[in-house]
């Protein structure tokens, strides 16, 4: 059997990227990704665009129950945590399930860490004085792009007047 090399980014399940190819006719200049949908045996293709957006590559360490989701796709309940993994996406880095709480805790640390890494990253992105004025930028334009929206969908909007006209009060 073929092992799955990747998963749905939203609906979970295993996939195996077969092959790659260069599209031709009305599809020249596209990539084309050939998969497997291993769960029903099925071949499809699809732009490597939408490949490389909707499906993830799963890693070694990954639950192979529920391809590092964390829930149960078998079981279809999303409320539910993961039986092997415990609900935390991960198993042990040797692919193995974790046998008792310390392994688990182990596991939950090596998350942790890897999640405190890309934390210390983003922040020193953050702290370089130019990203935080084009963040301060950015947000004062959405600010005044949201206000101009809103007074031309006022003003192209009917008045209560006669014949839909407004009163302003003048």
């Amino acid at each position: 059997m073929t092992q799955p090399t990747h998963t749905h980014r939203e609906s979970g399940g295993k996939y195996a990227e077969l092959q790659q190819h260069e599209g031709a006719g009305p599809l020249a200049g596209q990539w084309l990704v050939i998969y497997e949908d291993l769960n029903k045996g099925i071949q499809s293709v699809t732009t490597q665009v939408d490949w490389l957006t909707s499906y993830r590559e799963i890693k070694p360490d990954d639950c192979t129950i529920c391809m590092g989701t964390g829930h149960d796709h078998i079981k279809g309940n999303k409320d539910k945590p993961c039986g092997n993994c415990y609900g935390l996406g991960k198993v042990r880095e040797d692919g193995q399930t974790p046998a008792d709480m310390w392994e688990l805790s182990d596991v939950a640390y090596r998350i942790i860490q890897l999640q405190q890494n890309e934390l210390e990253d983003l922040r020193k992105v953050a702290a370089h004085p130019g990203v935080m004025g084009l963040i301060k930028r950015e947000r004062q334009e959405a600010i005044d792009n949201s206000i101009a929206e809103q007074e031309e969908k006022w003003r192209r909007g009917k008045g209560h007047g006669p014949h839909g006209q407004r009163h302003t009060g003048d």
